[in-house]
């Protein structure tokens, strides 16, 4: 009995030893991999959407360095070792814009082996969402970025233009779920100008009847008592939206949009 036990211990040590040796392996070995992985940069690009009241527009700047230096982009810049992709894409629009505190969401990775000609990047593009009208002295004057007409704008570096279709797709399904669109608007807006924000977001022709009764019925926003008399002397009423009521009844709005499936995100 007393070899058994002792016997039973040594194996027991022998066992430890050799799980700590089996760490001690797996940590160095650990080590070796990250050691030997090659190393990428990432950057963010961010698609700014910007609505004037008759247009969806999005911003541009052109390129200050090598490739494609001086030519058309988004707004991007690299990632800090210290920051988060969020962090960056709002220091990113800061230094570049001006712009903080908007909307701004991450639409997906980028990561083609060939995106970039002069080292492999990886890219986290997000959009943003703001009324152009608010904003337009501030970017225009200061940081000499451009507005373009969405469906007019110049050729993008890189893979820039594949993710401005990506972030449209993605704006319009989001736009049926959630009352994003209003970003894009003043506090207070007129009918016509949300139908034609609907319209340009949505690249349709929605009748203007039909609009206005769908919007009426939902009772989702608020009539004001002023007018706004800039197009004529009878002038249209101005409304804000009622959030609390649009998360109640989304699916008012869903049918305003009949095309979009909730299943197929995009």
């Amino acid at each position: 009995m007393y070899f058994s036990r002792n016997n039973n211990n040594n194996n027991n040590n022998n066992n430890n030893n050799n799980n700590n040796n089996n760490q001690h392996a797996y940590t160095y070995i650990s080590m070796i991999d990250y050691s030997g992985q090659p190393h990428y940069l990432v950057a963010v690009d961010c698609i700014v959407f910007g609505f004037d009241g008759e247009h969806l527009k999005i911003l541009l700047v052109k390129r200050g360095l090598e490739p494609e230096k001086d030519k058309w982009s988004l707004i991007g810049g690299f990632l800090g070792p210290a920051e988060s992709p969020d962090d960056a894409a709002n220091r990113v629009l800061k230094k570049n814009t001006g712009l903080e505190g908007i909307y701004l969401e991450q639409l997906q990775v980028y990561g083609a082996p060939t995106r970039d000609p002069i080292e492999r990047t990886l890219s986290v593009g997000y959009f943003a969402l703001i009324d152009i009208n608010k904003y337009k002295t501030q970017i225009n004057d200061d940081f000499h970025a451009e507005w373009f007409l969405i469906n007019e704008r110049p050729k993008l570096i890189f893979d820039h233009d594949q993710m401005v279709t990506d972030a449209r797709k993605k704006l319009r399904y989001k736009a049926a779920l959630h009352p994003i669109l209003f970003e894009m608007l003043p506090k207070k807006f007129t009918i016509p100008q949300l139908q034609t924000l609907f319209e340009e977001v949505n690249d349709t022709k929605i009748d203007t009847r039909n609009f206005s009764r769908k919007i009426a019925s939902t009772g989702l926003l608020l009539k004001l008592e002023e007018k706004d008399k800039s197009g004529s002397k009878k002038g249209a009423y101005y409304f804000k939206l009622d959030k609390k009521k649009y998360q109640a009844n989304i699916q008012e709005f869903l049918n305003l949009l009949p095309s979009v499936k909730l299943t197929e995100q995009p």
